[in-house]
């Protein structure tokens, strides 16, 4: 799957729009993860635990994307983005979302 952030792919031409596609998960931090990234806190600078949560989200929603845009006939997603919202404390959605397009090289 070729995914771009543009609104087209260098070297291809669209020839078929197959509507949004969207990957979505939702995640939580553990009592674990929470004491670990305060303990980081005290000390400053990056918070892994937090960074690696994040991370794992977003490749779930990307994933997610994805196997949505391949069921619906695509072989490359134009316009990609995220998104994330905070459900409730603690509880984040992480969206991943762009448009299914069929592209050929030009």
């Amino acid at each position: 799957m070729i995914v771009s952030t543009a609104n087209d792919v260098a070297g291809y031409r669209i020839t078929r729009h197959l509507g949004v596609v969207r990957g979505i998960t939702v995640r939580s931090r553990s009592v674990v993860g929470n004491f670990v990234g305060g303990i980081q806190s005290l000390f400053g600078g990056q918070l892994s635990v937090y960074v690696n949560l994040a991370e794992t989200a977003r490749q779930e929603a990307f994933d997610l994307m994805c196997r949505h845009a391949g069921e619906g006939g695509a072989n490359a997603i134009i316009a990609m983005r995220y998104d994330a919202n905070e459900i409730m404390d603690g509880i984040t959605e992480v969206l991943a979302y762009g448009t299914a397009v069929w592209v050929e090289p030009a």
